[in-house]
């Protein structure tokens, strides 16, 4: 069954999609008044962003808590990128096949094309990820972020910015429309954005599998800054099986580079057990691969410092255009492993979660003097479970 965003009828936290071309051919033959009678009678299709149009949006967003629970449960994540690179733009650039395979480049060598996995001709980006839930488990929250860059060959309205299709696995499309203020930034060669929307109803009742994310509003083409675009779905459950354990959510618009290097969020009101494990995960736009200075680390309310890192993620270059996970990776389509601007990881945080500790403080750095080859990145999601006890 095709996927299309044609006729709309509104619900709930969305909007269920039927084609509108093969629904008119279904009609009987009837007088052309009688038809256009009947079709008065049908909800019209939203104009595009009109909805946007109620969003505030703001050039920043300072973090702030989303939502926070203590249960027996853990976070899940599924997330992919929507646009990537086509052909070389510079003479150093390496072969496009070896960039998406891993290899190193940078958005701004190549000229970008859309991701668009589905068979679906009035979508231009879509792409797919797999959300694994345990089984008896019930979403307790569930959030999908989605951003972009607006300018790079093309201009793209940024009217259009709140608004998403989703499709549950095995399901059709949906419009989302953003339900909080959305970030705007149009600044320094970008303008770069981020929305997100509550859909806790719809990923309650569809639960695990493949879900598809499409017409995210991201230009495609080649400049300074490049292109880059992507999308999160961030899901809290409960389950009796799991350890009890915190589970935080915050989100923002930071913007990291010469002028601020820093960002700090602090989870407090931990009681972490012995032996305590833990993850955290975060979303962050145009961190380019190699380009060392982009750092994580986890401060305890003791002071000791733990560096947040893995085999997708050094030290020195978290915010490598890279969607990890610690353990054997999630199914995407496509599953490029340089995402070429789009960074959605989790990482294991186990060594920071020492018996006893109260607080966990987070901090996302980046080194940028001037005239480097590290032009910093843009913050905007973070989330974290820790075990802790009563």
């Amino acid at each position: 069954m095709s996927n299309s965003p044609g006729f709309t009828t509104k619900g709930v936290r969305g909007a269920v999609h039927t084609p509108f071309r093969p629904f008119l051919a279904a009609l009987p033959a009837l007088p052309l008044l009688s038809v256009l009678s009947f079709l008065l009678l049908l909800p019209a299709a939203p104009t595009a962003g009109a909805a946007a149009a109620d969003v505030e949006e703001s050039p920043r967003i300072p973090f702030a808590q989303r939502y926070h629970a203590v249960q027996h449960g853990g976070i899940a994540r599924a997330a992919n990128s929507a646009i990537t690179c086509r052909t070389p733009e510079v003479a150093k650039a390496a072969t496009c096949a070896s960039v998406q395979k891993g290899g190193r480049g940078v958005n701004s060598d190549y000229e970008m094309f859309y991701v668009d996995e589905d068979d679906d001709p009035n979508t231009y980006n879509s792409s797919r990820a797999h959300l694994a839930l345990p089984a008896n488990s019930r979403v307790t929250y569930a959030r999908l972020y989605w951003g972009g860059n607006l300018r790079v060959g093309e201009q793209k309205p940024p009217k259009d910015n709140g608004r998403v299709l989703i499709a549950e696995p095995g399901g059709r499309y949906k419009e989302v429309l953003a339900d909080t203020r959305t970030a705007h930034r149009d600044a320094a060669g970008a303008d770069a954005f981020q929305a997100s929307a509550d859909i806790t109803p719809l990923v309650r009742d569809s639960r695990s599998g493949l879900w598809t994310v499409a017409q995210i509003n991201v230009a495609m083409g080649h400049s300074e800054v490049g292109a880059w675009g992507g999308w999160t779905l961030v899901v809290a459950y409960e389950n009796s099986a799991e350890p009890l354990r915190q589970l935080a959510l915050w989100d923002g618009f930071e913007t990291l580079d010469a002028t601020r290097t820093r960002q700090e969020v602090t989870l407090a009101g931990l009681r972490i057990p012995a032996r305590a494990k833990g993850t955290a995960g975060f979303v962050a736009y145009d961190g380019d691969r190699g380009a060392t200075g982009d750092a994580l680390n986890v401060r305890t309310n003791e002071g000791k410092t733990h560096s947040v890192h893995d085999t997708t993620n050094p030290a020195a270059d978290v915010m490598n255009s890279t969607i990890g996970n610690p353990g054997p990776a999630g199914q995407r389509q496509p599953a490029h492993l340089n995402t070429l601007g789009y960074d959605s990881d989790v990482v294991d945080i186990s060594s920071a979660l020492v018996s006893g500790t109260t607080s966990l403080s987070f901090r996302f750095e980046t080194e940028n003097p001037e005239n480097s080859d590290n032009p910093g990145y843009f913050l905007g999601v973070l989330f974290v479970q820790a075990d802790t006890r009563r």
